[in-house]
């Protein structure tokens, strides 16, 4: 019996290039009945195909696969990173503006957080980033309620165990005293759900403002809240290791996309 794997890659990996979702919500969607591989629909993501296989999503041909994008954004607070809410919460996809394509975060940030947030058009970009063997540092401007001391942070520089679940050692520096708040930046190479926050009380420490300034190479800068930059490809081929045609393959006949100014939307006016 022979072990050598079949051709092509795996439906959910070419649903995620083609920037229908990520791997995990293409699975979904497979489960659901919503794709189709030849005319046939199919339920499992246990399945390969090539340039040859004719896939369609809800009735509708899958579009060739866009080049490989990321864009820096910044998050402001007040608003979560899901597609939809079902409280009915804003979320960041309608803050973007009216020209940019379909997106996914890299990562989260809670509702009250702010700073850096990355976006891609790319599945497989998305999951590369979020892989804990990455190890990309990400630091965090945090503001604590109180007058911490430095050596109050040695518990988050060796490593804390909270509720049962293992945090990883953090970066920490005690920047300065203002007024009644204090500010710290921490650094550390985990996605744990509200880890900053979760630490800091854990010492008896209140976060009243935490703003992510970067992302592994990606800093926030002086991007402003909402507004939304792109990476340059070379930039994004360089730092993620992408093969050249896989981040920059152009559709036939043309070149690589100029990089052009994005359109704000208008401020939306909330009831109330």
């Amino acid at each position: 019996m022979s072990n050598t794997p079949p051709p092509g890659d795996r439906i959910a990996k070419v649903l995620a290039r083609a920037g229908i979702a990520s791997r995990r919500e293409a699975e979904r969607m497979i489960e659901a009945g919503r794709v189709s591989v030849n005319g046939t629909r199919i339920d499992s993501p246990a399945l390969n195909v090539t340039d040859r296989d004719r896939v369609t999503v809800d009735g509708k041909p899958l579009a060739a696969p866009e080049p490989a994008r990321l864009w820096l954004y910044h998050k402001p607070p007040g608003l979560v990173t899901t597609t939809r809410d079902e409280k009915g919460r804003p979320t960041i996809f309608d803050d973007l503006p009216e020209d940019m394509p379909r997106v996914m975060s890299v990562g989260r940030l809670d509702l009250n957080s702010e700073g850096l947030l990355l976006l891609t058009n790319d599945g497989g970009i998305k999951r590369r980033l979020e892989l804990p063997s990455t190890g990309w540092l990400r630091k965090y401007r945090v503001r604590l309620n109180g007058r911490p001391r430095d050596e109050d942070f040695a518990p988050l520089r060796q490593g804390l165990m909270i509720e049962g679940e293992q945090f990883q050692p953090m970066e920490v520096a005690l920047d300065r005293q203002q007024g009644a708040n204090a500010w710290v930046t921490v650094g550390l190479r985990e996605g744990k759900n509200r880890e900053v926050r979760r630490a800091m009380e854990d010492l008896g420490f209140a976060v009243n403002r935490l703003i992510r300034v970067s992302y592994g190479p990606f800093q926030l800068g002086t991007l402003k809240p909402g507004a939304v930059e792109e990476i340059r490809r070379k930039v994004l081929r360089d730092q993620l290791g992408l093969e050249s045609a896989e981040a920059t393959t152009a559709q036939p006949g043309r070149g690589a996309p100029r990089k052009r100014p994005v359109k704000r939307k208008k401020p939306r006016r909330d009831a109330g």
